[in-house]
């Protein structure tokens, strides 16, 4: 076995895209860090990993789930482009989303009913190069539109996540990481990551979420209370 390994040692330093089965790949573009030290420890790249698409399989509301996305979409919007997110399952509470750091001029919702026209929208923001960072929400997807996503993916420098019900996981997807979640403790998020590339994961994660002191809005059940002190106005950007 130790024979074997020093064998292998030369090809693994020189090939990126080949790893042992018990490691994670070292990737050859650097993931975008997630803003969650402990999930980036467990993803290739130390982040989301970008040219690529990742799955998020959720079938539950209120329980911070869009935490885990707020941190790399807030340092997305100080940057020069768009946040777009494509039909979200409620209209974005932006006193909340400013007081986590989001700036909300640069977020862009788009409204679109079926399935092939959510699609088009990604893939046009993706082919736009005006975007910072990109998130859609698809409740029905083949995988024919799946591919089609990922295609247009490994043309662009971001990261691109995908929320999807969680009875699709038993689907199959050429999406390079999947994760679901469910809700864990007292102001935790767990994380189950499903697929990624190396090794599989054993065990699930579990993230701290912002704490409500007061019921969140019903247009935003997922999204953290806004701060206590003045907050600036902010903008929203919507096409439908």
């Amino acid at each position: 076995m130790k024979h074997r390994n020093a064998a292998l040692a030369p090809v693994l330093q020189q090939r990126s895209d080949i790893w042992a089965a018990n490691d994670l790949p070292d990737s050859a573009q650097p993931g975008i860090p997630s803003g969650h030290p402990a999930l980036d420890a467990e993803l290739p790249g130390g982040g989301w990993p970008v040219g690529e698409l990742t799955e998020v399989l959720s079938d539950c509301q209120g329980h911070g789930e869009m935490s885990l996305l707020l941190p790399w979409m807030a340092a997305a919007s100080r940057r020069e482009g768009w946040l777009v997110w494509v039909t979200p399952p409620a209209r974005p509470h932006l006193p909340a989303l400013a007081a986590a750091g989001l700036h909300t001029s640069r977020l862009l919702v788009i409204d679109a009913e079926r399935p092939a026209e959510r699609v088009w929208a990604l893939r046009q923001a993706l082919e736009s190069g005006a975007c910072t960072g990109l998130a859609g929400w698809l409740d029905k997807a083949d995988t024919a539109m799946l591919r089609r996503l990922q295609l247009a993916a490994r043309a662009t420098p971001l990261p691109v996540l995908l929320f999807r019900p969680a009875h699709d996981r038993q689907r199959p997807s050429p999406a390079g990481l999947r994760l679901q979640l469910s809700p864990g403790p007292a102001h935790a998020l767990r994380v189950d990551i499903l697929k990624r590339r190396g090794r599989p994961a054993s065990t699930p994660l579990y993230l701290r979420t912002r704490a409500f002191s007061m019921p969140p809005p019903l247009s935003s059940p997922s999204l953290p209370s806004p701060a206590a002190g003045p907050i600036r106005r902010p903008a929203l950007t919507l096409i439908a």
